[in-house]
């Protein structure tokens, strides 16, 4: 009788071999991209109150303004709400009337989280995403001013208003080289000012003086445009977890319609979705 070999044959042996190693791998490389959850850095420096702190200023019709009733509406406050949603925090809607005051709030640690149009002067003291929104400053003139390009803004005797430490501020202290610039309190104030001080030029966002020009009448916008503002999520410099959870968030809620569908529920126009963040790699 021949003695029974239970031993698997090396075909058998070599299969068995090979699905273990192969089940190995797929263990192994589960464990490689395995890490710690990127929510939880971010809610760390976010959340240190219990609560995400968003700065909202209604300074930027485009970004924020009061509701019918009363209550703080606009792209920034759905992005705001959205993000804590994510984040598993209740939000804190922290109201501005201005951009310098809502840096201000950054600057002091006041808010975990603010809307602010990106600048290098206050990329000193916090970290952008990309944009999620983009902008057009524009010039506002009398019907009867001899202005008619922007270019021709830029000349001695020319007093341009605009919104103390906004982005058209921050942007025109560094071009303007002749004009002299006389600064509003808020960004709403500058056309207020403009019309009290017989000045001759108005500066500030292109939807905003559009409505101004209603408003007040005997004036026009220039053609064009004199700077491109890009809208970002700003953090306190420093905060490199929520920057970088804030950064994938923001091109999320671009390439999935979030913005573009919040700008047309509020009723908001010319402002145009950011494009998609440039790969670096």
């Amino acid at each position: 009788m021949k003695q029974r070999n239970d031993s698997p044959s090396p075909a058998g042996f070599d299969g068995t071999r090979r699905a273990f190693c192969a089940s190995a791998a797929l263990v192994l490389a589960g464990c490689a991209t395995t890490g710690p959850d990127p929510r939880q850095g971010a809610i760390a420096e976010l959340g240190g109150t219990g609560k995400l702190r968003a700065a909202i200023n209604f300074g930027n019709p485009i970004l924020a303004n009061r509701g019918a009733d009363g209550e703080p509406r606009g792209v920034s406050v759905d992005l705001a709400r959205e993000a804590a949603r994510r984040l598993g925090l209740p939000v804190d809607l922290v109201l501005f009337n201005s951009a310098g005051n809502v840096v201000d709030a950054v600057k002091a640690r006041a808010v975990d989280l603010a809307f602010v149009a990106i600048d290098p002067v206050r990329g000193a003291d916090m970290d952008y995403t990309a944009p999620y929104v983009i902008i057009e400053g524009a010039y506002l003139v009398r019907n009867d001013s001899a202005l008619r390009r922007n270019e021709d803004v830029d000349r001695a005797g020319t007093r341009i208003a605009v919104g103390r430490g906004s982005a058209y501020d921050l942007y025109l202290t560094r071009e303007i080289k002749s004009a002299t610039l006389v600064r509003a309190a808020t960004s709403p104030a500058v056309t207020d000012l403009f019309v009290a001080q017989s000045l001759e030029v108005a500066a500030g966002v292109k939807q905003q003086l559009e409505a101004d020009a209603k408003r007040v009448g005997n004036v026009r916008l220039l053609p064009g445009r004199f700077m491109v503002i890009e809208q970002a999520m700003g953090v306190p410099k420093g905060r490199t977890a929520a920057q970088a959870w804030l950064s994938g968030f923001i091109e999320e809620m671009k390439s999935s319609g979030f913005v573009a569908a919040s700008l047309q529920r509020h009723g908001i126009e010319g402002a145009a979705v950011a494009p998609p963040r440039a790969r670096t790699s």
